[in-house]
């Protein structure tokens, strides 16, 4: 079968670092192999055909209602992320369709209004949120009306893991996180200057005389740097000199961007928003989409659920929604 010799492939081509797809850990439940897909390929086709998936075109991933159409969302930031991973475990040889899947969901458990959304949520659900303990509850319950995705421990593993304080298991996971990291900080420096937050000059010269002066010097930099110090080694990391300078960088973007007056609030629009519904919805569960309720009717905790409804807005949902259940209604003049 195609999907056999495809196993053998990545035994016969592949890193002795790398993940087989053949030596999965498995599923949570057990299901009868595809004949043309490896496992990871397809846990990769899951998530791209999944709803989660396709509503991060509607989700902020920094600036909250743009005007303007080049902004990235959460999905393209998944694809940016996606793209950069994917050329690292090419380079080190190591398994791409495992690292493209870890990609690809690492957000889909992010709110509507993108951190903002999130401290909000944190701050309202009993338990705290983590956009990527969300992302494994949307894949592993969320999906399918409830039944869940079932992906391979491996991915399931690296997207829980992605985060600067998680441990992958698998190389290709370790270089999903790195690649978040690398992605985000370049893209936002770009759109804040879209924005006219920043321009180019404001960032500090003994950063670009190390990284360069424009999105893709800095990415040739950041990428390259990974893929030469990681090479044949069994861990995946930056130089010293490039990580401390990546360090500075994310700073840099946190002191000028993240906290700036406007965002602050915008923010603060957000946890009013978010707090209101998430008072209207737990007195009121069963106006909830019915996937939801039957969460409930499932024996699941309704501030859980009603915390889940809410990550899953899109922004325009949630704004809707906002003002649906709470902005009268305009009267026709008679």
């Amino acid at each position: 079968m195609l999907r056999e010799f495809q196993e053998e492939f990545e035994f016969s081509s592949l890193s002795r670092y790398a993940s087989k797809s053949r030596l999965t850990k498995g599923r949570r439940v057990s299901e009868e192999k595809c004949e043309i897909r490896t496992d990871f390929q397809r846990d990769r086709d899951r998530i791209i055909h999944s709803k989660a998936f396709r509503r991060m075109k509607h989700k902020t991933q920094v600036f909250i209602s743009p005007e303007g159409d080049h902004y990235r969302t959460r999905l393209t930031h998944t694809l940016e992320v996606s793209q950069i991973a994917r050329t690292i475990a090419r380079a080190l040889r190591l398994n791409e369709d495992l690292t493209e899947a870890i990609a690809l969901g690492h957000d889909l458990g992010h709110t509507p209004f993108g951190h903002a959304g999130e401290r909000a949520l944190n701050l309202i659900c009993p338990n705290g949120f983590e956009h990527n303990v969300q992302s494994l509850r949307v894949i592993d319950r969320l999906e399918k009306d409830g039944n869940g995705l079932n992906l391979t421990y491996e991915v399931r593993n690296g997207i829980l893991n992605h985060r600067t304080g998680g441990n992958p298991l698998t190389m290709e996971g370790k270089i999903v996180r790195l690649s978040d990291k690398i992605a985000y900080i370049n893209h936002d420096i770009d759109d804040a200057q879209r924005a006219g937050l920043l321009k180019e000059s404001d960032i500090p010269k003994d950063i670009i005389e190390i990284i360069g002066n424009t999105n893709s010097d800095r990415l040739d930099t950041f990428i390259k740097d990974v893929i030469f110090y990681s090479m044949d080694k069994d861990s995946i990391q930056m130089s010293p000199t490039v990580s401390n300078v990546m360090a500075d960088l994310r700073k840099f973007m946190f002191d000028n961007v993240y906290n700036d007056r406007r965002s602050e609030e915008e923010s603060r629009k957000v946890e009013y928003m978010i707090s209101g519904l998430f008072e209207y919805f737990m007195k009121n569960s069963g106006k909830m989409k019915n996937e939801f309720i039957n969460l409930i009717n499932d024996g699941e905790n309704t501030e859980t659920v009603v915390c889940d409804f809410i990550a899953c807005m899109t922004d325009r949902y949630a704004v809707k929604l906002y003002s649906d259940t709470f902005i009268p209604a305009s009267w026709g003049i008679y």
